[in-house]
């Protein structure tokens, strides 16, 4: 199995840690210390020697940050982990803070005194973030300090060792274009830019850009490593060299020297005693390499990875590959809702022994290479946490009339799945159809949008409350996250949300965003509905003045009706709905036979 349910963290993570960690400070001069939820390599989901700040906390989810002082703490969520890092975290040790609207900029310009010396590790924070600590900290007499070592590291006696997965090729059939013609182009635009050689420090952008993928991090394929790309599209690719292979080094060429990890510093030494023009992403490349950079001479300049929107803007054997692996995953998933109609109402079933049923369902294909994610599989209140993970403490059965919520998605190399489906076990309150059916509203909303070019998804996440802000009702999370192709389940630049960097990313032709508006009542249960689209190119409309851009459903799995509440969709909502399921059963339908197939006419039919 993909998957593992042992407990992850507890409260007394906290209660362990910390005083180790205030231990190390003391003896280093430190007052205190800044730990995001990131690794050296600003993933989002780490390798579990990355796992700093749980360490710290006992908090799991994919985003957060603390900050450590020696007589107090905070730790920093968005909306996604109010309810879990209570849960959680020792709240005798840490003040809980909102990471969007009081982030540790914030906190620490209120709450560190005077004259104290902050540290944190410059391979861990983007330069933006550091300017902002930096600000913040001169605005309140705070010495900022840049560690050449990271004081969890050295506080973590059995912290895992780093993760050597093999680094394998990703061949063109998959990946629709050569390396080669990547690099030139990309070399190319930022010789025009007056630049030598650009710093990508991001593990997905050096995978799509090199056509390689590895496995140094659940669930994606991610190889991490860095590369400095030159203008003419030669390249230094710097990583550990146990990870490399010969068909590796084969694929790459002559163009693409290998060096081992701990020579970049001196690579970049190199740069600047030759005067280079670099460029880094001040976003997602560590603090350390433009510290690195300007202490060797180079003229550092800060631009935008240049992979991000390419790798984005999937081509068209990209999409292709999407599809085909959205029909398999639909394959998967309707044998499985078919299985839980039954087995749900048994008594025998919980969210663990479901969540591997459905795994085991995805294992049916020989393409499969891993799960996308951590499978969210919660049954009632489980469900009222948007980024709930089961484990053998937190497991559940499954309730006869109470909701079962699964978000889950596969690895293909032909492509990223994720869907979430939220089903009834028996007969569901007038409460929960209500809710269903205002969710799913506001996924037809998105689904169904035309839009014309230059428009950020920011600018539909309306589409998806609407029918929600009608009843008074909301959710706390964004609407919509980019996907890759077998590359991270999230990605951007591009998402729908209510949020600045999703209203300056615009749609494009290619993009694949999900679109998952949802409910949660707290104590009760939690809705989703998930599918992935993908941005169409723009084409007139009949009568209309400008071409525009739609979305093409890529997930195919049926809705459960059981939870539909007709009377308070429209006409249009309703066409919707039984189009989505006619076009469910015309392709999923040869593909699945016996009970399956029955039980899919049924679930599709029209209402």
């Amino acid at each position: 199995m993909f998957q593992s349910y042992e407990i992850k963290s507890d409260k007394s993570y906290g209660t362990k840690h910390v005083p180790i960690l205030r231990e190390r400070l003391k003896a280093l001069g430190l007052d205190g210390f800044i730990v995001p939820h990131a690794d050296e390599y600003q993933n989002e989901y780490l390798p579990d020697c990355g796992e700093r700040l749980k360490w710290i906390s006992g908090f799991t989810g994919s985003a957060g940050a603390a900050v450590i002082l020696m007589d107090s703490a905070a730790i920093f969520v968005d909306g996604r982990y109010t309810i879990q890092v209570r849960a959680q975290v020792d709240d005798t040790l840490f003040e809980f803070e909102d990471l969007v609207t009081a982030p540790p900029s914030d906190w620490i310009e209120k709450n560190v005194p005077s004259g104290a010396r902050l540290g944190y590790d410059p391979w861990l924070h983007g330069i933006e973030a550091v300017n902002q600590f930096k600000a913040a900290a001169k605005r309140a007499g705070v010495e900022l300090v840049s560690l050449p070592a990271n004081p969890i590291d050295e506080s973590w006696d059995d912290r895992p060792d780093k993760p050597l997965a093999k680094i394998n090729p990703h061949g063109t059939q998959y990946a629709g274009q050569s390396s080669e013609e990547k690099r030139l182009v990309i070399g190319e635009a930022l010789g025009k830019r007056g630049g030598d050689a650009i710093v990508l420090a991001q593990p997905a952008s050096i995978a799509w850009l090199l056509n390689i993928r590895g496995g140094d991090v659940s669930h994606s394929p991610l190889p991490l490593c860095r590369v400095v790309l030159n203008s003419d599209g030669t390249a230094g690719l710097f990583v550990d060299e146990r990870k490399v292979t010969p068909a590796l080094k084969t694929h790459l060429g002559n163009s693409i020297t290998i060096r081992d990890e701990d020579n970049l510093g001196a690579a970049l030494a190199e740069l600047g005693k030759a005067g280079k023009t670099v460029e880094a992403d001040a976003g997602t490349a560590p603090a350390w390499v433009f510290e690195r950079l300007t202490e060797a001479g180079a003229t550092v300049k800060r631009f935008a990875d240049p992979c991000v929107l390419p790798r984005a803007k999937k081509n068209t054997v990209e999409r292709e590959g999407a599809r085909q692996a959205h029909i398999r995953d639909g394959v998967a998933m309707s044998k499985f809702l078919c299985w839980l109609e039954t087995a749900g109402p048994t008594g025998e079933h919980d969210e663990i022994s479901v969540a591997k049923q459905l795994e085991a369902f995805r294992c049916e294909d020989a393409l499969l290479r891993d799960i996308s994610f951590t499978t969210i599989s919660a049954v009632g209140p489980n469900a009222a946490f948007p980024h709930y993970s089961v484990d053998t403490n937190s497991n559940r059965k499954l309730e006869m009339n109470g909701i079962y919520l699964v978000d889950s998605g596969g690895q293909y190399p032909d492509g990223t799945t994720d869907i979430t489906r939220t089903v009834v076990i028996g007969t569901p309150t007038d409460e929960m159809k209500d809710r269903f059916t205002r969710v799913l509203k506001g996924h037809i909303g998105i689904s169904s949008c035309r839009f014309p070019e230059g428009t950020a998804g920011g600018q539909l996440d309306i589409l998806a409350r609407h029918a929600l802000w009608q009843a008074g009702l909301n959710f706390n999370h964004g609407t919509g996250h980019g996907v890759g192709s077998y590359l991270g389940v999230h990605e951007g630049p591009h998402s729908i949300a209510a949020h600045k960097k999703a209203m300056d990313a615009p749609l494009a032709e290619g993009m694949i965003v999900s679109n998952e508006p949802g409910y949660y009542r707290e104590g009760h249960y939690g809705i989703r509905i998930e599918n992935l689209i993908l941005v169409t190119a723009p084409e007139a409309i009949d009568g209309g003045e400008l071409p525009m851009h739609g979305f093409e459903n890529l997930t195919l799995a049926p809705i459960d009706l059981n939870l539909v509440e007709k009377s308070i969709m429209s006409d249009s909502e309703i066409a919707w709905l039984n189009n989505y399921h006619a076009e469910v059963r015309k392709v999923i339908g040869p593909l699945v036979e016996g009970e399956t197939k029955a039980w899919l006419k049924k679930a599709t039919r029209a209402i």
